[in-house]
């Protein structure tokens, strides 16, 4: 991020109210927590890819082989 855009920034904040500051800068906070989680699970997914892909892959294997059973979710 430029500098010129965080003084832009700046000078929005310091044109609210102290308490609309605060409430800025609170859901400003939360919006990057979300989007760090984000990118760990993009970050994490991507690391897991393959091992998804080969898993679908046996079972789209069983399944064709009649090796697969229907899951009874009311007995989980």
């Amino acid at each position: 991020m430029s500098s010129e855009t965080i003084a832009t920034l700046v000078k929005m904040l310091e044109s609210l109210h102290e308490t609309a500051q605060d409430l800025v800068v609170l859901h400003v906070r939360e919006y990057i927590e979300d989007l760090r989680d984000e990118l760990q699970w993009d970050v994490s997914f991507d690391k897991t890819q393959e091992q998804l892909a080969a898993a679908a892959r046996r079972a789209k294997q069983e399944i064709a082989e009649g090796r697969a059973k229907t899951m009874d979710y009311d007995q989980l």
